[in-house]
Order: structure tokens, then sequence, then C-alpha cells
């Protein structure tokens, strides 16, 4: 295969930045400090851009990679790629969807856990050497699990699902009110935008936990922060936040909280399986064979 451009936009992981500099000629666009003399003098070369969440592809990348043909997101969610002008430039997208669901959907239980079981309590109560001085998919996935613990499982999404076999609420504000652990874990769309907001936290109510495992901002920040703080909502899993990597810092003195980097996807097996799919999308582009995970 001829040696295609491909450039990807910020630094994933060290096997699928060997594994693309080894089919194509790779740039790496955190090397260049100069971006506006890198696009003049390389876009002409670059057919394909590997993204993920923390830099997609905007209309202003796009516009300024005129040879574009396809953005490969290493990544399930895609809120960082604007699909509407791909679409209008004629640009193909693919994503990696189904590896990291189990990953997701482990961490969405762990949070779980963490907080009804105050784990992270408990391990701090043994490091600082308390103990002997005083007392004593996703969606599908997470459910699959919860059922291991004799949970009475409910949901919401766009469309009802004939198959499923849980119960199924029209608005995500009902089912705040008829549950007691709400998770989210959909994708980042202008109707998802803050879809966990002040009328749905309050729906959970003083004894409800919430556990976010999709995008930051799926949920209103600050209408969070203000229910933790004055108990109306009884405690809170993140791994994901509205800015990140800044975190409401005051979240940080709250012991009903619990939060995780941004890491629900972070096994090595799931990250290099992400890779070979970004790969598997772009070998399959140049070689004008059917993509493995078409958005787009």
């Amino acid at each position: 295969m001829e040696a295609m451009g491909v450039l990807m936009t910020f630094p994933m992981n060290p096997y699928l930045e060997e594994q693309l500099d080894s089919r194509f000629n790779l740039f790496r666009l955190w090397n260049f400090p100069d971006q506006k003399d890198f696009f003049k003098n390389n876009a002409s070369s670059i057919r394909a851009a590997a993204v993920n969440t923390n830099i997609g592809a905007n209309q202003e990348l796009i516009d300024s990679l005129p040879g574009l043909e396809i953005v490969a997101s290493c990544s399930g969610g895609l809120d960082k790629v604007d699909l509407e002008y791909c679409k209008k430039k004629g640009i193909r997208v693919t994503n990696t969807p189904d590896v990291l669901t189990d990953d997701v959907a482990d961490v969405a239980i762990g949070l779980i856990l963490a907080l009804l079981r105050k784990i992270c309590e408990c391990d701090g109560y043994v490091k600082a050497g308390l103990w002997n001085k005083g007392l004593g998919r996703i969606g599908a996935a997470i459910a699959k699990r919860a059922e291991a613990f004799n949970c009475p499982i409910s949901y919401y999404s766009r469309l009802r699902k004939p198959e499923s076999k849980y119960n199924y609420f029209s608005g995500v504000v009902e089912l705040a009110s008829n549950c007691d652990i709400l998770v989210v874990s959909c994708a980042l769309t202008e109707e998802t935008h803050h879809i966990v907001n002040r009328d749905v936290i309050n729906a959970l109510g003083p004894n409800g936990f919430l556990i976010n495992i999709g995008r930051g901002s799926h949920v209103d920040e600050p209408e969070l922060v203000s229910a933790l703080i004055e108990g109306r909502l009884a405690g809170a899993g993140l791994d994901v936040f509205e800015n990140e990597p800044n975190v409401s810092e005051e979240l940080f003195s709250l012991d009903n909280v619990v939060l995780l980097p941004h890491v629900v996807t972070g096994t090595v097996q799931t990250r290099n399986a992400m890779a070979d799919i970004v790969i598997g999308n772009l070998e399959a582009h140049f070689l004008n064979k059917p993509f493995l995970t078409p958005v787009i």
C-alpha cells in the first residue's frame, strides 16, 4: 500500500502510534507548535485523521485538510467530531464502539459499590493507620451485572427496546423518580447535553445516587455539586466531568463522591483493541474495502 498521510491529533497510546507509523506516513500534530505553518506545508499529503475525545475533528481542522477522506475516532463517543460537516464534505467517519463496553460497565458497577459500601473511606481509614487505633454495553452490560445483585432494573432511551425485559420509562425525570441509582450511559448530543439537570437530580432525591460513565456534559455539574452539598442527593460516582481535566473543587472535600480521571476504558487490552479498529478502518478505506465500524 502506498504510504498515505495520517494525522494523529492527540497522543493516544503507544501501540496505536507504532502501528500507524508502520503502515502510514504519520504526522503527530502535538509535535508542531506552529500549526498554521504545519498545515501549509503538509495538509496536501494528509488524507486521514486519527482522533479521540481530547482533540477530535471540528470544522476548523477539517477545513485545514483539503484532502481529508476519513476521520477514524479511537473512542466510542463522537461528540468531538463534527458529523454534519463531515457529511457535507463527503468525509467518512468511524469509531471503536463495542470493544470498550465491558470495561465501562465494570467501572460503573465499581463506582456503585464504592459509593454504597464506602470502599474509598475504608481504604483511607486503613492506610491512615487508624484500624488498630479506633472503632472498627454498556447500558445492557451494566444491567446484566446489576442483575447479579438482584436489583430491579429500569431504563430510558429515545426509543423503547421491545426485546428488553426491563421496565421502560418515557422520560428521565420519571425514571429518576422510580430508582435509587441512576447510571448515565449514552452518546453526547444536543438532546442529551445536561440530560441530568436540576429536575432529574431532585427526582432522584436525597436517597439517590448518580453514576456518570458517559460524558461530563450529560450532567449539569454546578447543579450536581449544589445537590451533593445541600444533601438533595446521596452521592455520585463520576468518571467524566464537564470541563476535563478541570474538576469542580467543591467535589474534593465531599465524602459522598467517588472521582475517577476518565479511565473507564483504561485497560491495555481494550485500548489496543480500540487501536486495532482504528487501523483496520484506515486500511479498509485506502484499500476500498468495507469499514469495520462505519458511522457515516
